[in-house]
This record gives C-alpha cells, sequence and structure tokens, in this order.
C-alpha cells in the first residue's frame, strides 16, 4: 500500500532540511572522536523522526511507515556525512 501523499511531503521535506543540517556541518577542532560523531548523527535522525511523528497522518500503520521510510532515508543521507567524516579523521 502506498503512502498518503501528505507523508511522502512531510518525508520529502524532512530529507531536505537533514541535508541542509548535514552541509552546514564544519567539523570541530579540536575533532571528535568518530564514535561521537555517529552518537550526534543518530540524535539528529531521532531528533527528525520525533519532530515529523507529530505531523504524519493517516491511521498508526500508515503513519509508522512513513516513519520507517524517514529514518532509512535520513540514515541513507548521513553516511556520506559520516564517509566524509572519517575521511577528515585520517587525514589529521
Amino acid at each position: 500500500m502506498a503512502l498518503l501523499q501528505a507523508n511522502k511531503d512531510l518525508i520529502s521535506t524532512g530529507m531536505k532540511e537533514f541535508n541542509v543540517l548535514l552541509n552546514q556541518q564544519v567539523f570541530p577542532n579540536p575533532p571528535l572522536p568518530e564514535e561521537a560523531m555517529m552518537t550526534m548523527v543518530d540524535d539528529w535522525v531521532n531528533f527528525y523522526i520525533s519532530y515529523y511523528r507529530k505531523q504524519m497522518v493517516g491511521e498508526q500503520q500508515e503513519q509508522e511507515r512513513a516513519l520507517q521510510e524517514l529514518e532509512q532515508e535520513l540514515r541513507t543521507l548521513s553516511a556520506p556525512f559520516l564517509t566524509k567524516y572519517r575521511a577528515f579523521l585520517k587525514s589529521l
């Protein structure tokens, strides 16, 4: 069953906003350990899920599916950022 259009729109908006957040990051000096950065990114994903949970529409099952899709998309977006951060740490 396809997601409701309103939830698709929310997922799209969340992805765009999350991507802006990732692109605005400046790597800290002194650098954080890789595990700390992974925790921060995980916290960001959880924050976005929590924020958008209140806005999802439809029955409970529809909302949960939409939130799972949003989480998957955010984690997919965060993977290149974490790879870039690992490369930054190795370059030090």
